[in-house]
């Protein structure tokens, strides 16, 4: 397994990848590695030529309140975990070749980073997409892997390379849970032991929510009231259900919605999430020609 540090380096190995007809399969990371970023490398080992994992803190999405300083750093760990795993490159820019001094370029997806986190985290989005343009530029993948856990994050990446014609595929992998249900991230390893045992309120809500969902609940407030009547007495953050593509705001579950929460315990902010997509109902016309179909045979 290969760690650069520098984007020169890391530019030449993907150029020369790409020019021999090898795919790679890339997945960004902040570090402080568990099985939920387990799981995304697994898929880049297993589906793509060359896997490049990325470990970068990126300053760009923290506000000055938050925890840049004290965000978990645990390079060695994350490196020997992910040499087990397969992984061919490890890519560990330094901040200063990221962001030198006099940087001034920001990338903003409108509409898709309005609502959810960015009413408390303003500048988080903008922070996103620009430190994923600058890793999508050097890393160069054919093909890169997100968890739905940061679904909001997930759609607006998805936008992104959509709309910046960058020639990346987005992958977007299930959220996986600890034994208990919790979602799994880097920040669990705040909680304490009883906030820790609280937050199991937060994946016992959006459960009772699917399976409301399953029994044919559609009405958008119905869900929600449930849902924060579960998660009491929790500090929510937001309980919001909206389009799963675009972000927006629903009354009634149509299609593919975001049922999606978070909720500050202590010094760590967590975030969930299902998706549901509701059947497609056939109207009375569609009904009728069905029976006169079967009526005609």
């Amino acid at each position: 397994m290969k760690i650069i540090r520098d984007k020169e380096s890391m530019r030449a190995l993907a150029i020369t990848e790409k020019a021999a007809g090898r795919r790679i399969g890339f997945v960004p990371t902040m570090g402080a590695l568990h099985e939920g970023h387990a799981s995304l490398v697994r898929a880049a080992v297993a589906q793509d030529d060359v896997s490049v994992v990325s470990i970068f803190v990126n300053p760009t999405q923290f506000a000055p309140h938050e925890d840049l300083d004290t965000y978990p750093r645990t390079f060695e760990a994350d490196c020997a975990l992910l040499e087990e795993l397969g992984v061919d490159v490890v890519y560990a820019p330094e901040r200063a070749s990221l962001y030198p001094d006099g940087y001034a370029t920001y990338v903003t997806v409108e509409g898709l980073s309005e609502g959810l986190c960015s009413l408390s985290r303003p500048h988080f989005f903008r922070g996103v997409a620009t430190v994923v343009t600058k890793l999508f530029a050097t890393v160069l993948p054919d093909r890169a892997y997100f968890g739905q856990k940061d679904a909001q994050q997930c759609a607006i990446i998805k936008r992104m390379a959509t709309d910046l014609d960058l020639g990346v595929e987005i992958i977007e992998m299930p959220i996986v849970r600890e034994p208990d249900g919790l979602a799994m991230s880097s920040r669990n390893r705040y909680l304490s032991e009883s906030e820790r045992h609280e937050a199991l309120r937060i994946s016992a809500a959006l459960r009772k929510a699917e399976a409301l969902l399953a029994a044919g609940e559609r009405d958008a407030a119905t869900l929600l009231r449930r849902v924060r009547t579960e998660m009491a007495p929790l500090p929510v953050d937001y309980a919001v259900l909206v389009d799963a593509a675009t972000i927006a705001p629903v009354t009634r579950v149509e299609g593919e919605v975001l049922l999606a929460v978070a909720v500050n315990m202590g010094s760590a902010r967590l975030i969930d999430n299902i998706k549901y997509k509701a059947p497609v109902t056939p109207s009375a016309s569609d009904r009728l020609k069905s029976e006169e179909s079967v009526s005609c045979c």
